[in-house]
């Protein structure tokens, strides 16, 4: 059985010019996708032999004990990652278990573009797991054997080092603590001369009699019968959150391994969408090395870069409508930064936050128990207004919600969730340093005031317009008409930048050359089917 290669956006166009051309997203580089991905698979079953000795370096596996690489089939690629199961045959220490290598994509995350990408995404992944594992175990993950960086800098377990090798580290860390010093990880630095090209993480495969991943379930359930199953899920995750946000923070940032094997808020709050957008050569000028003291700022670069999207991005604006329409949005919010991030949380306290736990990445027993997270490489210290409440319990996008059908049944499904995290809030101790409620002050309040919308609309600069005409601007102008609000876009759109006359005129000319360009590589490619 062969993979088939092949990215949402891409499938969605194929052979349709037309939804291509109305696509937000940059078409000719997820056209690129399936052939990217055709030549990484081929890369890494060339290194057969090379992942089985890899892992089973970092395993420590005697010469008894051998690993065996899975076939492609098997293999589970993701939006950033691509998963490849390796079994262990003989493994005296745990019979019959098998371990997950995870490789990043390369293509996706930007590393042509911007290099070290991978690296950094690697590295915040791994101090992710690292305190997670060391400042809440009760939040279930996946062990973590090991990893790799694709300078050639590896990490092991000290349980699978040589003796020598792991009393020198420990000195070495108990010197560095006598002295004052940060103290590096347990996972003790080595080096491996035939590493994988890309960085990998080797995990523990999660499998076991009854469990499933909650997308096999969710969808499906009987929102009546299910109750019961949705209230322990809530009650699993509200834990999770208040678990994870029970040490605040004194900067906005992600945390990050350094060469030292030492785990510090030393990196840029490493999201997808930051990387996104660097795959799509759209600057975030935002330093890996940057981290914030304060909200403003944060939030500022935040909306630089949707600006940058627009300036850097071929099709980003395609006719004059949208032209007015996306600058109108940015400017308006800018003007209404001040109401949602509130000078209370300006300096803090910021909170360590999963920001992509959804569905497929999350392992439930029968009772929809959650029993393993599997996707941290996104976790990172946010300021506590963007502690949001989960977006994908009905099945909807954010921006598929209008007031209405779809929204009243968000927010019933959703009023279970602020039950179940009010409960569990009142049984966890007060968190450091802080007198805030995240149920009270953050969450619930979230929707009364807004937040909610807002925060999800700069996080997401694909979502902003749709977000901000359903549910922000009401809340400011509620009896607006609909010829006022093509005024308000006319007028508004002004206001984006002293230039802005000069750039968009730029940008539409720019997205016709990408129409132009678009509809010959497709033409091309009927060509070549034919």
């Amino acid at each position: 059985m062969q993979p088939k290669y092949r990215s949402a956006a891409s499938s969605r166009a194929t052979g349709n010019t037309d939804a291509a051309l109305r696509s937000v997203d940059d078409m000719p580089l997820e056209i690129s996708y399936p052939s990217r991905q055709a030549a990484l698979y081929s890369h890494l079953r060339e290194q057969q032999s090379g992942i089985e000795a890899l892992v089973s370096f970092h395993l420590g596996l005697s010469t008894t004990e051998r690993c065996r690489k899975s076939e492609t089939w098997e293999w589970m690629c993701g939006y950033y990652n691509v998963c490849v199961p390796v079994y262990v045959d003989g493994w005296i220490g745990f019979p019959g278990k098998r371990v997950l290598i995870r490789i990043p994509l390369p293509y996706k995350l930007g590393e042509a573009v911007k290099p070290g990408n991978v690296e950094e995404k690697l590295r915040c992944e791994a101090a992710t797991f690292i305190w997670i594992s060391e400042q809440c175990p009760e939040v279930p993950i996946p062990y973590l054997w090991g990893f790799g960086f694709p300078s050639g800098q590896c990490f092991t377990t000290p349980e699978n080092v040589p003796c020598h090798t792991r009393i020198l580290w420990n000195l070495r860390g108990k010197i560095l603590s006598f002295l004052g010093y940060p103290v590096p990880c347990r996972y003790i630095s080595r080096r491996y001369a035939a590493t994988l090209k890309y960085g990998y993480l080797i995990t523990g495969y999660i499998e076991g009699p009854g469990l499933s991943l909650l997308s096999e379930h969710w969808a499906g359930q009987n929102k009546e019968h299910d109750g019961q199953r949705r209230a322990n899920f809530f009650r699993d995750l509200s834990r999770i959150i208040l678990d994870l946000a029970r040490v605040p923070f004194p900067r906005i940032g992600s945390l990050v391994l350094d060469h030292k094997g030492i785990v510090q808020l030393g990196n840029r709050p490493l999201n997808f969408r930051l990387q996104q957008l660097e795959n799509k050569s759209v600057p975030t000028d935002i330093d890996r090395d940057t981290t914030y003291d304060n909200t403003e700022v944060y939030f500022s670069c935040l909306l630089a870069c949707h600006d940058n999207q627009i300036l850097h991005q071929e099709n980003s604006i395609l006719s004059q409508s949208d032209r007015e329409t996306q600058l109108a949005v940015l400017a308006a919010m800018r003007a209404l930064l001040s109401n949602y991030a509130t000078r209370r949380f300006r300096d803090g306290p910021f909170f360590f936050n999963l920001i992509d736990i959804h569905p497929n990445n999350v392992f439930v027993d029968a009772n929809w128990r959650i029993k393993c997270l599997i996707a941290l490489e996104w976790a990172c210290v946010r300021p506590v207004e963007t502690l949001l409440a989960p977006v994908w319990v009905t099945g909807k996008r954010v921006d598929q919600m209008p007031p209405g059908e779809h929204l009243d049944a968000y927010y019933v499904i959703l009023e279970e969730f602020f039950d179940a995290f009010d409960r569990e809030q009142k049984c966890f101790p007060p968190m450091q340093n802080s007198d805030v409620s995240l149920a009270t002050d953050i969450v619930r309040k979230g929707f009364e005031t807004g937040h909610f919308w807002f925060f999800h609309a700069l996080d997401n600069p694909k979502v902003a317009c749709n977000l901000f005409f359903q549910h922000i601007l009401p809340i400011f102008a509620k009896t607006i008409s609909e010829n006022s609000v093509a005024g308000f876009k006319e007028c508004l759109a002004q206001f984006w930048k002293r230039d802005s006359k000069e750039i968009i005129d730029k940008k539409l000319r720019d997205g016709n050359l990408y129409k132009r360009k678009l509809t010959n590589t497709f033409e091309s490619n009927l060509r070549k089917q034919d």
